[in-house]
């Protein structure tokens, strides 16, 4: 299939997204159930009537847009069927790929600390290449172990990064060794897929090199929150981040101090998140700069959409844009359920 047309049809997909008075809409709604007679003149209205019937209210929501978006990403993914093994299709994957990490990251969480498979499933978005009947058997597993067990009696790929490290986390009891070594394996395979000299292959490289430099950032500052130190946390940094230097990094770790740590990021992009980190400091509260880091990494994803008209960074910059847009639907639906005012829902609001 020609690049142009799957092109054009992701920008015809792109009209269909919800512009700012579609969302002013939704933000000045009186209560949730409104905004659910809101949202059923959208797409979301066929996810909304299978959702709605178990659930109420923000539940259902939630759970309207993890189907929507899974829906979608597949759409996206089928358009490269009869090219499966082409690069645009492996650029696709790349970003698909990474809902499996997260799906998987959930589930161990939430095996390690004994959640319900019912909890554990509403955190889950089927929208990589773990279909949700693969996540659903995962589910099913009594423990940690087990999920590994099953991964690699399956064959997928994703237990080569965590078998051989099975052992040290049975020792340590720290789930960060099983997650840094999904993350560590995602980028590997990223990196690698990304190798080119074409215009799109640099715009991915950098594009990735800033999910890798987010990824650390989000690890120094959970360092530094809980006391870790250098020799202890280091290993734990991912190589090939886009700006960020394993020694800016481990001079971060070694300052032990957010708003000192700050400083090392002066002359690179991350730098306006200094206040933030010196009020993470000095405030305790951590998730006001791991939302920021979030924004950032989806905001240079979304710009690609509007890069090269005939690259597949169409493509890709349209899977960031959709995922704003499901993601202020559900910071408006969970500010709503909270009784925050207007004015405190749009300062949560990712803009572009």
């Amino acid at each position: 299939m020609d690049q142009g047309y799957i092109n054009a049809r992701v920008r015809g997909m792109y009209r269909t997204l919800l512009g700012p008075d579609a969302l002013r809409n939704l933000i000045l709604v009186p209560d949730l159930d409104a905004m659910i007679s809101e949202l059923q003149k959208t797409p979301y209205r066929e996810e909304l009537e299978t959702s709605c019937v178990r659930r109420s209210s923000v539940v259902c929501i939630e759970d309207a847009l993890r189907r929507h978006l899974a829906r979608v990403y597949s759409k996206i993914l089928a358009m490269f069927d009869d090219q499966r093994e082409s690069r645009e299709a492996r650029y696709v994957r790349i970003f698909l790929n990474r809902w499996d990490v997260h799906n998987l990251k959930t589930i161990l969480r939430g095996k390690s600390i004994r959640s319900s498979p019912e909890e554990i499933r509403e955190a889950l978005v089927p929208a990589g290449t773990l279909d949700e009947a693969t996540l659903v058997e995962l589910l099913k597993q009594n423990d940690v172990r087990q999920v590994i067990d099953l991964l690699a009696t399956w064959n997928i790929d994703y237990a080569k990064a965590l078998t051989p490290n099975i052992d040290e986390w049975s020792r340590s009891g720290q789930l960060l060794v099983l997650e840094h070594a999904l993350d560590r394996y995602y980028f590997q395979y990223a990196r690698d897929a990304v190798r080119g000299r074409q215009p799109e292959a640099f715009a991915l490289q950098e594009l990735v090199g800033t999910e890798i430099d987010v990824t650390n950032l989000k690890t120094v500052i959970t360092f530094i929150r809980d006391g870790i130190d250098l020799e202890d946390g280091e290993r734990f940094l991912l190589e090939g981040g886009g700006e960020l230097t394993t020694e800016v990094l481990s001079g971060m770790v070694s300052d032990g101090n957010l708003g000192k740590a700050g400083e090392r990021l002066e002359g690179t992009r991350f730098i306006s998140l200094r206040p933030l980190l010196t009020e993470a400091q000095n405030s305790g509260r951590f998730s006001p700069v791991m939302k920021e880091l979030d924004w950032h990494l989806i905001r240079a994803g979304a710009s690609l959409f509007r890069r090269d008209p005939l690259s597949i960074t169409v493509v890709i910059g349209f899977l960031y844009r959709f995922l704003i847009e499901v993601t202020n639907i559900r910071i408006i639906a969970r500010c709503r359920d909270a009784g925050l005012s207007d004015e405190e829902l749009e300062a949560e609001l990712i803009h572009v």
